[in-house]
């Protein structure tokens, strides 16, 4: 009786070390699936920005203080082939940051109606049939309190929605509506592979030395 006890006890605890060696593994596989996703967005907010080009018939780049909506390049586009642009936006969305995208476009009603798909997205808006599109998406990146932006022109960070430090915009060549940089600053919701606030800066790559 007394070895079975032993036995017992034993199976008991060997049951309980794997059970949390289980549990430890799948919490650091999450945590990783977490650090992973972020930097791939965080790679991808990159690359939409370096790859925006203006139509000259929306901005290239708008900010109203909660949605970010920019007209970028096809990442499939050739120096010899293009696709068309794609409408691309950035908001927060129900505790999650987010990334909508457009399918490419050619024609400019497309364009239009796309750039208003995408402001009635960051308003949690559904849009209506007449202006559905099966070409659009929508990715949650991570779980954010906040999300800020902040625009470099002249010589210092700003609102973006000020025009402080851009009365020259408009005046040197393409894009020149353009800040020098964006700010993005995520405030991280607690629980996740990082938390706190993280910042990343991307400078225009078409800004000249001494800017």
């Amino acid at each position: 009786m007394v070895a079975i006890s032993v036995m017992a006890l034993l199976a008991v605890l060997s049951w309980r070390s794997i059970d949390g060696m289980t549990r430890t593994q799948a919490l650091t596989q999450q945590r990783a699936d977490q650090l992973l996703r972020l930097q791939s967005a965080l790679g991808q907010w990159g690359a939409d920005l370096d790859a925006i080009t203006d139509t000259q018939e929306v901005d290239p780049l708008d900010y109203d203080g909660r949605l970010l909506r920019l007209t970028r390049r096809d990442s499939g586009e050739t120096g010899l082939d293009s696709a068309g642009v794609r409408v691309v936006a950035w908001t927060r969305l129900d505790g999650q940051w987010m990334r909508w995208q457009s399918g490419p476009l050619q024609h400019r009603d497309d364009l239009a109606r796309a750039w208003q798909r995408a402001a009635l997205w960051g308003q949690a808006s559904a849009p209506d049939a007449a202006q559905r599109s099966d070409t659009d998406s929508a990715v949650a990146v991570a779980a954010v309190d906040q999300w800020q932006l902040f625009y470099h022109r002249g010589e210092t960070w700003g609102n973006p929605l000020s025009s402080v430090g851009n009365e020259s915009a408009g005046t040197t060549g393409a894009n020149t509506s353009l800040p020098n940089g964006v700010r993005l600053v995520l405030s991280l919701t607690a629980g996740q592979a990082l938390a706190g606030t993280l910042t990343r800066d991307w400078v225009r790559p078409t800004l000249e030395a001494g800017q």
